[in-house]
């Protein structure tokens, strides 16, 4: 029988937040936090989940070496190298853009956990990686970690959640690489899911719906925000920037500017339009801490 591969223990709290709540005009008691950025590996966050699964496929094929790749304040970056680290593998992490004068944030907590930085610059970040692969007989782990496999993850968390909450009404969750929500819709339906789209992908919503297909479940009519992403994935946009400050001042919570910081103002948006279903809303907090570090904008 295999070891099952754990970095965390579960499951992750789940914590009231009525102050927040009051402040977007629900009811105190009806607004909570899954907490999945308080994992304890390299600073936590939903890609811990994925990786418990990806890396056990790593050591069933032997790997010595990883390679994966990612902005370069790339969350999953950060906690691959990190597993990597705990497992002993040498990790090569391709990210996009030329190296920065200085390694801040995610880019600071890579090169302490030990990994192979390695800057694309112009060139598409897969095709290096691929390439890096090839000649090193290295596992490749996909963009943000996500696959059919790894989405399994997240229907397990999906499970946990409807022990912890019996009355969800819905979960709001920031959609990157697609996987998470996926994983959620497969658990408790696309009617109780709200995704917001990072800016991750040019088809977030494809990219969900075949993640979910693939793992041999029915999407359903998928309920995503597109509106929160702005000028662009790597700009901070001005309802996050809000976002961040109100939780924050509300509840003592941070959240990153690209993922959770935009999740954050699709539940608000939300909230304030009268669009979440009737029972206890959910915000799934991905984590991503780290990342605020390495954004200038959020200074400004």
């Amino acid at each position: 029988m295999e070891k099952k591969m754990q970095f965390f223990i579960r499951p992750t709290p789940v914590e009231a937040v009525p102050r927040l709540a009051a402040a977007l005009g629900m009811p105190r008691d009806r607004l909570v936090f899954k907490r999945d950025d308080l994992m304890g590996l390299a600073g936590g966050g939903n890609k811990v989940r994925k990786l418990e699964i990806m890396m056990a496929d790593a050591v069933k094929h032997h790997t010595r070496v990883l390679v994966t790749t990612g902005a370069q304040q790339s969350n999953h970056a950060r906690l691959t190298a990190a597993a990597g680290a705990r497992l002993g593998m040498h990790v090569i992490l391709v990210l996009a853009g030329e190296r920065p004068e200085k390694l801040t944030g995610n880019l600071l907590l890579d090169q302490i956990l030990g990994a192979e930085l390695v800057f694309a610059g112009t060139s598409d970040t897969e095709t290096i990686a691929a390439e890096l692969a090839s000649e090193g007989d290295a596992f490749r782990i996909p963009f943000g970690g996500t696959n059919a496999l790894s989405a399994e993850a997240y229907r397990q968390a999906g499970m946990e959640l409807l022990e912890q909450v019996p009355d969800l009404g819905s979960v709001t969750v920031a959609v990157g690489s697609g996987g998470t929500m996926a994983g959620l819709v497969a658990a408790i339906g696309a009617e109780r899911v709200l995704g917001v789209d990072s800016g991750a992908l040019k088809d977030a919503r494809g990219a969900v719906a075949r993640l979910i297909d693939e793992m041999g479940f029915a999407s359903g009519a998928l309920r995503i925000d597109e509106e929160q992403v702005g000028a662009g994935y790597e700009y901070l946009t001005e309802a996050a920037r809000e976002a961040i400050h109100l939780t924050a001042r509300m509840e003592g919570i941070i959240l990153d500017p690209t993922y959770t910081g935009r999740a954050m103002a699709g539940l608000i948006s939300a909230a304030r339009h009268d669009r979440l279903p009737e029972g206890t809303a959910v915000f799934l907090h991905t984590g991503g801490l780290p990342g605020l570090f390495g954004n200038d904008q959020i200074q400004s």
